[in-house]
């Protein structure tokens, strides 16, 4: 089994963030049919899905049917996003029982002082309820070096606003029960256009991930926002097929031996931290 699947739901997002690769791809939305045909399909395959790869999975207006639908089958789901939307669709998201959000704090860096303090207030409003739940919630700045000096304020904020313990770690801050934040380096995204970034390689995706764009494709990890590595497509072809192809097989084996076959991961600055 792998330990998740990255489900692009949508590849809409209602920002324009400046760390954000983006993508060049038709605007689209995955449908009810297409993702009940991926949860099918995926029987056996994981335990949590992502509901990203690219895009803000709060646009798509079947997401808690789509967490619910997911509960059923026994996923576990996990949203990634810039929380922009939880003020609307918080507690829809907390009754659809997701497990995990994870918030994209460093989305606001280019917000106001104004708009970043009441955008945080809103945050910690929603973590609260959704610790009551039992809904794990996870700020991330992975921003060091780009935040302007902005991360401080939004720590000030947070800890004005959500009590706990705020024990700090090596990855971040235990703040309480179900409440964490985590620090991370910003990075730089795979493109085709960019340097090869050394001669040793490792990645989890085929390993331990991969992930499927909204239009089926599937892909070998989340930060393939192009589908360049197209593997197979989910709604018409078998999926142990496309996971098996000699072009997945390949990059496997390659990452063991410490080396890319695909000429995008030899491009990839987050697949470095791994070597």
């Amino acid at each position: 089994m792998y330990n998740k699947v990255y489900v692009e739901i949508t590849n809409i997002c209602n920002m324009n963030c400046s760390f954000c690769h983006g993508h060049k791809r038709a605007p689209r939305q995955m449908n009810k049919e297409e993702f009940t045909l991926i949860l099918d399909k995926l029987t056996d395959q994981t335990g949590y899905l992502y509901y990203h790869l690219m895009g803000e999975p709060l646009t798509h207006p079947l997401l808690s049917e789509f967490i619910q639908l997911a509960g059923e089958r026994g996923y576990k789901s996990i949203i990634t996003t810039n929380g922009t939307l939880l003020n609307k669709r918080g507690k829809e998201l907390l009754a659809a029982g997701v497990h995990k959000v994870n918030i994209s704090v460093h989305s606001f860096e280019q917000g106001t002082d104004e708009e970043q303090h009441r955008y945080l207030c809103e945050l910690a409003d929603f973590a609260g309820e959704a610790a009551k739940c039992g809904t794990i919630v996870v700020f991330r700045l992975w921003n060091n070096g780009f935040d302007g000096g902005k991360n401080e304020n939004a720590l000030h904020i947070l800890k004005e606003n959500i009590p706990g313990e705020w024990i700090e770690n090596t990855r971040g801050i235990r703040i309480c029960d179900k409440i964490y934040l985590e620090w991370g380096e910003r990075f730089e995204w795979p493109d085709c256009n960019a340097e090869i970034k050394g001669n040793k390689y490792f990645c989890y995706g085929l390993k331990d991930q991969f992930g499927i764009l909204s239009d089926g494709t599937v892909v070998p990890c989340c930060l393939d926002s192009e589908g360049t590595i197209h593997l197979g497509n989910i709604f018409t072809e078998d999926l142990d097929t496309i996971l098996n192809s000699s072009r997945a097989i390949n990059m496997v084996e390659g990452f063991r031996r410490g080396e890319a076959s695909e000429d995008l991961c030899k491009r990839c600055g987050y697949a470095r931290r791994f070597v």
